[in-house]
């Protein structure tokens, strides 16, 4: 009994696992005063949950494991590289700012707020340790193009095919990203940073995922496995020299230290991919599904040898194979740290999420991945944004102030 009650607050909290949706104006504080209502109420009954007439004792609920928390100041953002193996649960936030909204002031304040959340000492963590909770703040392109049009993140990102995309789920002004180990606290603290911004920020839509099972990829590193079964993020720029090569910002000044991101919540066709063979499985990836090891062979930290054949002439890593068409070297373009997360909701899928310091290195692999990849057709988008990560913040240097004076 215990355990159904706890899935179903988890479901409560949470609102499902996934979820897009528009919030108007005139509901979003009632949402808010019900979700904290809501919450309020499912915290208080777990202290007498299993108390049933006649029991002596109560029910003791398992306590989350403890995990070590991550500073949400210094030159970047946490959430990122930090922690290095991402945590399990996360909620990407994506919403508008109101006309002639100071925009400087409202980072501010959210980031002052970020630093009591992951503190610990906000109230409207309704009494939650935050663990290793994180939150990423980014700024849309509209309101890069306010500072600076020729800035780093100003540029929308271009259409592409298998795409179905509702206006209200495609683009927006600010993202937040929400990731911690502990499930309950992700939506509280969506709540807080909501309640914080008031009618200043308007919700546009929203996404919730998981991570599943981790495989180790060598030098301390794991990645995760995907909703098709693969390990899904194996090559990024994960050296200090690679990241600040290819995912940190090193200028202008005002946007030293972010990066750029890009979102793209992805419904697979689980029914079909299902109906390959493992065998036609790898040779859509590229890599073995149980061991995540390319198809030319080595190990799973190997890069491809897109030259390897067979004895009779055939490549191991087939031309439409998605590792050759996404590979960098062949792209011409830096690598991209990504930190997906697997959805079941709306439908089974993946939310993808990729930071880089030029959005070139997405478009110009997807554009690539267009032509030929043989991954694409189990795929269809239906939300799609970027944003500019800012850089790192602290209490001498609020959140947004070197772009947003």
């Amino acid at each position: 009994m215990i355990s159904v009650w706890h899935e179903r607050r988890v479901r409560l909290l949470s609102g499902g696992y996934g979820t897009l949706h528009s919030v108007r104006r005139a509901d979003r504080h009632q949402s808010r005063r019900a979700f904290l209502g809501v919450t309020g109420t499912a915290l208080a009954a777990g202290l007498t949950a299993g108390c049933e007439s006649g029991s002596a004792q109560p029910v003791q609920l398992d306590a989350p494991a403890a995990t070590a928390p991550v500073s949400p100041t210094g030159r970047y953002q946490a959430g990122i590289t930090l922690p290095q193996s991402a945590q399990p649960n996360l909620l990407a936030v994506v919403a508008d700012l109101g006309d002639g909204v100071a925009v400087g002031p409202l980072l501010a304040e959210l980031g002052e707020t970020i630093r009591a959340l992951t503190a610990g000492t906000d109230a409207r963590l309704l009494g939650l340790p935050p663990g290793d909770l994180t939150v990423t703040v980014g700024v849309g392109p509209r309101l890069v193009r306010m500072v600076d049009p020729a800035l780093p993140g100003a540029a929308d990102l271009p259409q592409f095919s298998r795409e179905q995309i509702a206006p209200q789920a495609r683009g927006g002004d600010l993202l937040i990203q929400i990731c911690a180990g502990d499930a309950l606290v992700v939506p509280i603290v969506a709540a807080a940073l909501l309640d914080q911004a008031g009618d200043r920020m308007h919700e546009r839509w929203r996404q919730s995922g998981r991570r599943g099972s981790t495989i180790p990829t060598g030098q301390g590193l794991t990645a995760p496995r995907n909703v098709f079964g693969f390990v899904d993020g194996i090559v990024g720029p994960h050296t200090t020299a690679e990241q600040q090569q290819d995912l940190w910002l090193a200028g202008p000044a005002p946007v030293a230290g972010g990066t750029i991101a890009v979102l793209r919540r992805m419904e697979l066709d689980l029914p079909r991919f299902a109906r390959l063979s493992v065998a036609d499985q790898e040779a859509v990836f590229g890599r073995r599904r149980a061991t995540g090891i390319p198809l030319s062979g080595g190990t799973i930290a190997s890069d491809a040898d897109l030259g390897a054949k067979t004895p009779d002439g055939r490549y191991h890593i087939p031309a439409d194979a998605h590792i050759r068409r996404a590979h960098s070297n062949v792209v011409g373009v830096g690598l991209m740290l990504r930190r997906s997360y697997s959805i079941d909701e709306p439908a089974p899928g993946l939310l993808f999420i990729s930071f880089q310091n030029d959005i070139r290195t997405f478009t110009s692999t997807l554009t690539r991945m267009d032509n030929l990849d043989a991954l694409l057709p189990f795929t269809t988008t239906t939300a799609s944004a970027t944003f500019l990560v800012l850089p790192g913040f602290d209490q001498q240097r609020p959140l947004g102030a070197t772009l947003f004076h």
